[in-house]
């Protein structure tokens, strides 16, 4: 196999995921493009096996989606077209249909194009693979299994494996840039509040509470979020605690995570940028979506919320029941000790945020 187009028009998050997958392609494959919307272009350059990332803002993909444009349209089949890749591997979320992609891709003229579908392919693809039912069984495990297994089964369909040598965890490209100024000399902990989905996030003034349990119990703790978290990260961060919100690219974030202690957030990117540099993850986990299927991946982690919540299963992105019950119960003190259980004690016992 001489050229593979990759496909995931979805969030950093969702494309750190498939990172597994890309290697078990790159494996095969001479060059490995990956196509991406323009939420997921940083997560893309930092996974290895990627020769080029080509971004793309497709109408039926993203919340709000893009309007449909048939300029965009045309120009994107012409640029595959002109890459004259042999295979697509067009990677979704369970409750999504490949099938678009599909069909721009036929357009191109590429010779062979795999994917899940549920749906009646008719002969867009010339390997339909399926994934488990959805759902969750009795104890509350994702049918279908995790995201990363989904993908590398995917791969696997397509005819792309992982050496054995390989234990399927998440990875990032080296070097990873500096650390941006300010970082805290002593152990920090990171607490990330924000997501794109305010379901899945941690409310802010919970994160407060939280931040100052941590400093309270000797963490310096640092604050981060997207650009237009800055605020909220002001309000967050204990006294003498840093924030970094909107100062920093995806790259430089997983800089500051790898040198965290521990990574406190919600269901969102930072979560699996955090399992790529090896940093545990205490998830408050809002059961929109399964845990099973988008927790922290193959890194030491403790998963916070009441899981059987009457929001569990609805992929609101909003949160459908006044007050987050489903995270609402969670203690500060049970985010210290879930830090404590996966990093220990602070190093310097006697620090206290001035």
């Amino acid at each position: 196999m001489r050229s593979v187009l990759a496909v995931r028009l979805d969030s950093a998050g969702d494309v750190l995921l498939m990172g597994p997958a890309l290697r078990a392609i790159a494996r095969h494959a001479e060059v490995v493009d990956l196509l991406v919307s323009p939420r997921g272009v940083e997560a893309a350059a930092l996974l290895p096996g990627v020769d080029e990332v080509v971004e793309f803002d497709a109408p039926w993909a993203g919340v709000p989606a893009a309007g449909f444009d048939p300029t965009a349209v045309s120009a994107l089949v012409e640029r595959i077209a002109g890459r004259g890749y042999d295979e697509a591997v067009v990677f979704t979320s369970y409750h999504q249909s490949p099938l678009p992609m599909a069909l721009l891709a036929r357009l191109a003229g590429v010779r062979r194009v795999v994917a899940t579908s549920d749906d009646y392919p008719g002969s867009l693809l010339d390997v339909r693979h399926r994934r488990s039912s959805d759902g969750t069984d009795d104890d509350g495990s994702a049918r279908g299994g995790h995201e990363v297994a989904a993908a590398l089964d995917l791969a696997a369909a397509a005819g792309h494996r992982l050496p054995r040598a390989d234990d399927a965890r998440l990875q990032l490209r080296e070097p990873l840039p500096a650390a941006p100024p300010g970082l805290p000399a002593q152990p920090y902990v990171v607490v990330h509040p924000g997501a794109a989905a305010p379901a899945r996030g941690i409310p802010a003034a919970q994160a407060r509470t939280i931040a100052g349990a941590l400093a309270d119990e000797g963490w310096a703790v640092v604050v981060t979020g997207g650009v237009g978290e800055r605020q909220v990260a002001e309000e967050v961060a204990p006294p003498g605690g840093c924030t970094l919100a909107g100062r920093t690219t995806l790259a430089e974030l997983a800089t500051v995570l790898r040198g965290a202690d521990a990574l406190v957030v919600g269901n969102t990117g930072p979560a699996h940028l955090s399992a790529a540099v090896g940093t545990p993850v205490v998830s408050l986990f809002a059961p929109v979506v399964p845990a099973a299927r988008w927790g922290p991946w193959k890194v030491p982690s403790v998963l916070l919320g009441d899981q059987q919540a009457s929001c569990a299963g609805t992929r609101a992105r909003a949160c459908p029941v006044p007050g987050h019950p489903c995270l609402a119960h969670v203690r500060p003190a049970d985010v210290v000790a879930a830090v404590e259980a996966l990093a220990g004690v602070p190093r310097c016992p006697g620090w206290r945020a001035s």
